[in-house]
C-alpha cells in the first residue's frame, strides 16, 4: 500500500501542473479570438470574469484527458529515470501492478467527468452561448473626441469644443429624428448620463437655443432660448442587458445525456409516424387498383392521350408524396444520429482518462525522461492523433457511414487497443525510446550553444 502511494502521488503534481498550463494556454487562445468582440463596449470585470468561468467547462473536457496522460508519461518517466521501476520489477512488482493505483484513479476521474458533461458542461455552454450573444448586440461605448461629430446614437449628431471632467462645453447637437422637423440645438455645458433603466441616454444642458424648422412649411421657423433643457435619446445597445438563463431553446452540446435521450425517443415516434405515413402511400397509389375509368372501354370518348396524361398524373404525384415521406423520414434520422453523437461522446472523452493510462505508463518507462517538454510533446502527438480519430468519427457518424456508436468509441478502441499492446510488449521486455536520432537533424552551431564543453 505505501508503494502504492508513492505511486499514486507521483502522478498528483504533474497532473496538476498540466491542468493549469494547459487552462493558461486555453485562455490565451479563446482572448485572441474572442478580444475584438469584448474590447471597447464598457464591459465589467465581473462580466469577463462570468464568460472566462463559463467557457472553462468545454476547456476542461479536453484538458483532464490530456492533463492524465501528461501526468503518467513524467511520473513513470521519472521512475524510470531513477531506475525505481528497475528496482520494483526486481522486487517482483510488474508493471501491470504499478499501472492499478493511476488506473483507479483515472477511472474515478472519468466517472467525475461524466457527472460533469451531463450536469454541469451543459448549462455552462447555455449560459456562455447567451452571454456572448447579449456581448455581441451590445454596441461600443459612446466615443465622443472634441472637435468630431458623433452620430453613433440614432436620429443625433453631437459635436463639443472641449471637455472639463464630465462637462461638455460649447456644443452643437442635429436632432433628425422626426421627419417633419429639423432641430438644431447649441448649449454652452451639458453633461451625458444614462436613465436609472439603462434605456436612455440624458443629456443635460445648459445656457443654449433650439433652432427648430418645419420641413413642409420652410417659413415656419423658431427659436428657443433656454437655461436648462434635457435631451433624452435611445441606447439601445449601448447598455449590457443580459438574457434570462434558459430564455432560448438549447442546442445539443447544452443539454444532458438524459435530456437527448427524451428527444431522441421523441424523433423515434415522430419518424415511426413518417414511417406508417410512407408506407400508406405506397399502398395507396402503388397497390390500389385504378378506377375503372382510366382503361377508357368504360368511359366512352375516353382516347389513349386522355388516358396517359391521367396515368402520368397519378405517377407524378405518388412520386412527389413518395420523396416528400422519404425526405421527412431522412430528416428525422440525421436528427436523430446528430443527438445520439452527442451522448456517445460525453462517455467516449471521459473513458479516454483510461485508454491514457494504459499508453502512458509503458511509453513513460520507455522514453525514461520525466521532464514536462518530453511528457508534453509525446501526449500531445497522441491525443491530437486521438482528436482526429474522434472528430473524423464524428463526420463520418453525421453522414451515415458509421453508427453513433462506432463513430463515438472507434478513437478509444484503437488508443486503448494500442495501449494494451504497449503494456505487454513493456511489461515482457525491457525497451528504451532513444531520441538521440534525432540530434542529428539539429544544425551544429545550435548543438554547440545547447550542449556544454566537455572541456571546462
Amino acid at each position: 500500500m505505501i508503494l502504492f502511494r508513492y505511486i499514486l502521488k507521483s502522478h498528483v503534481a504533474p497532473f496538476f501542473f498540466s491542468v493549469f498550463t494547459l487552462i493558461a494556454i486555453f485562455l490565451l487562445q479563446f482572448f485572441m479570438k474572442f478580444a475584438d468582440r469584448l474590447v471597447g463596449k464598457g464591459l465589467s470585470t465581473w462580466l469577463i470574469i462570468k464568460l472566462v468561468v463559463f467557457n472553462l467547462a468545454w476547456m476542461l473536457v479536453l484538458i483532464i484527458p490530456m492533463s492524465v496522460l501528461v501526468a503518467t508519461l513524467m511520473a513513470f518517466g521519472g521512475m524510470a529515470q531513477n531506475n525505481e521501476v528497475a528496482i520494483m520489477k526486481a522486487s517482483g512488482i510488474s508493471l501491470y501492478k504499478m499501472i492499478v493505483p493511476p488506473l483507479l484513479a483515472s477511472v474515478l476521474i472519468a466517472l467525475g467527468l461524466v457527472y460533469f458533461n451531463n450536469h454541469i458542461y451543459p448549462d455552462a455552454n447555455h449560459a456562455a452561448r447567451l452571454l456572448l450573444n447579449d456581448i455581441s448586440r451590445t454596441k461600443p461605448t459612446l466615443a465622443l473626441v472634441p472637435g468630431v461629430f458623433s452620430q453613433e446614437i440614432e436620429g443625433y449628431s453631437i459635436l463639443f469644443r472641449e471637455r472639463k471632467g464630465d462637462t461638455l462645453e460649447n456644443l452643437t447637437i442635429y436632432d433628425y429624428a422626426k421627419y417633419l422637423n429639423s432641430n438644431v440645438v447649441t448649449a454652452q455645458k451639458g453633461k451625458i448620463t444614462f436613465s436609472n433603466d439603462q434605456k436612455k441616454l440624458i443629456l443635460d444642458l445648459q445656457n443654449g437655443e433650439i433652432h427648430m424648422l418645419n420641413k413642409r412649411d420652410r417659413q415656419d421657423y423658431r427659436i428657443l432660448k433656454f437655461k436648462k433643457h434635457q435631451i433624452a435619446m435611445n441606447a439601445a445597445g449601448f447598455s449590457f442587458n443580459q438574457s434570462t438563463f434558459g430564455s432560448s431553446t438549447r442546442q445539443d452540446r447544452e443539454m444532458g445525456a438524459e435530456m437527448m435521450m427524451g428527444l431522441v425517443d421523441s424523433i423515434k415516434q415522430i419518424e415511426k409516424r413518417y414511417l406508417s405515413e410512407f408506407k400508406s402511400s405506397l399502398d395507396f397509389y402503388f397497390c390500389a387498383p385504378l378506377p375503372p375509368n382510366m382503361y377508357g372501354r368504360t368511359a366512352p370518348g375516353n382516347s389513349p392521350d386522355l388516358m396517359y396524361m391521367r396515368i402520368k398524373e397519378k405517377i407524378n404525384t405518388a412520386k412527389s408524396s413518395v420523396n416528400s415521406r422519404l425526405s421527412s423520414l431522412n430528416s428525422q434520422h440525421e436528427s436523430q444520429d446528430s443527438l445520439m453523437v452527442e451522448v456517445y461522446k460525453k462517455y467516449s472523452i471521459p473513458f479516454a482518462c483510461i485508454v491514457f493510462i494504459l499508453i502512458g505508463a509503458p511509453l513513460g518507462t520507455m522514453t525514461r525522461r520525466g521532464g514536462f517538454g518530453v511528457a508534453a510533446g509525446i501526449s500531445l502527438t497522441f491525443f491530437l492523433i486521438f482528436w482526429i480519430c474522434l472528430i473524423g468519427g464524428e463526420k463520418m457518424a453525421d453522414r451515415g457511414l458509421l453508427s453513433p456508436f462506432l463513430g463515438m468509441w472507434s478513437a478509444n478502441f484503437i488508443m486503448g487497443a494500442f495501449g494494451i499492446f504497449l503494456l505487454v510488449k513493456c511489461a515482457k521486455e525491457k525497451v528504451e525510446l532513444n531520441f538521440d536520432r534525432l540530434k542529428k537533424l539539429i544544425p551544429k552551431h545550435l548543438k554547440a550553444i545547447s550542449e556544454p564543453n566537455e572541456n571546462n
